[in-house]
């Protein structure tokens, strides 16, 4: 566990559920030096090195613990060399709705965080396990899609960014969502009913230039009128590489969804990629660290994250975790 030391006063509990976009649009430029652009305060402290927490097993909660069905995947192993470690600034915490900020008697928040992640664990965080997975139906209209008012979670991101995989993973099912080698492969609002009590719904992906304008355009107005009128939706979580530096199209869609207050969790995925610094790459936490200081001047408080790998399977059990405290907190209220 990982205890930080914070002080007791200036803690604003901010929700998932108020990622507003700050009326103006700031100018960013990719190839300048970054600086940090802190827009919303949770806390004043200084900066600790965080994990951002020790693995916590999703059997250890309630309601979580079954056994792995022969049809699953085996879970991978982790290996030290792909562990990532990034600096978080307390001020940059995501505390979930209705979370108690828990201290020691010595001061030091007790509160766990969600490994690498920015993500507090909330009381809400059981049934976080996936023992049953299945595609239900592919919709072009957001009239279309399934009416039967249960939550839903969308994946989205850039073509070639890993999504399939990530939702494989997630299931650990092979070949739940097909992989393609050819980006943009996924055209139409895929749902795949999750333990009969939830959805995960894959979104076509954006930025595929071999696509057909007019087929591109099909794609934008779409899934933009699924944000905008779906009612079952929880959150959106929009999928960044983070094996490479920020792409204006991926700041530029944080930018929308924040502007149109749709809740968010950024996704960084292929965090198991190394580029050689003398190369000139970056190392995942690096870009990740770029990614959020180009896109804090969008919101009055600071989105979730969580750090992934569909090799590795790192941030799995997070997500799982963070999604299980956003549904229940949004079917209780």
């Amino acid at each position: 566990m990982v205890l930080l030391h914070l002080p007791r006063t200036h803690i604003s509990l901010c929700t998932h559920f108020s990622l507003f976009s700050k009326p103006k649009t700031p100018t960013f430029n990719i190839a300048t030096t970054l600086h940090p652009i802190l827009t919303c305060k949770l806390f004043s402290a200084p900066k600790s090195t965080l994990s951002a927490s020790e693995p916590i097993p999703i059997s250890q909660f309630p309601g979580n613990h079954i056994e792995t069905p022969q049809e699953f995947e085996t879970p991978i192993e982790i290996h030290p060399e792909f562990e990532t470690h990034i600096e978080i600034p307390l001020e940059k915490l995501f505390v979930p709705p209705e979370t108690e900020v828990k201290y020691t008697d010595t001061g030091a928040l007790s509160t766990r965080i969600l490994k690498g992640s920015n993500i507090l664990l909330s009381k809400y965080a059981r049934d976080a396990q996936v023992n049953q997975a299945e595609f239900v139906k592919s919709s072009v209209r957001t009239e279309d899609c399934p009416s039967d008012g249960l939550p839903e979670f969308a994946l989205v991101g850039r073509s070639n960014v890993g999504k399939s995989s990530l939702l494989n993973s997630l299931v650990r099912r092979k070949k739940l969502a097909l992989t393609s080698k050819k980006p943009g492969k996924t055209q139409c609002i895929n749902h795949f009913r999750i333990n009969d009590s939830w959805y995960l719904v894959d979104l076509p992906g954006y930025g595929y230039a071999a696509a057909p304008q007019e087929l591109r355009t099909d794609w934008v107005k779409f899934t933009k009128d699924y944000f905008l009128n779906r009612s079952t939706l929880v959150s959106v979580f929009l999928l960044i590489d983070a094996s490479i530096p920020a792409k204006k199209i991926d700041l530029e869609y944080a930018s929308w969804l924040g502007q149109n207050q749709i809740p968010m969790t950024l996704i960084f995925t292929k965090c198991d990629k190394r580029k050689k610094k003398r190369h000139g790459g970056k190392k995942a936490e690096e870009n990740v660290q770029d990614f959020q200081e180009l896109i804090s001047g969008f919101f009055e408080t600071v989105p979730p994250w969580i750090m992934t790998s569909s090799l590795t399977n790192q941030g799995r059990d997070e997500m799982l975790l963070h999604m299980a405290q956003l549904r229940n907190y949004w079917l209780k209220h």
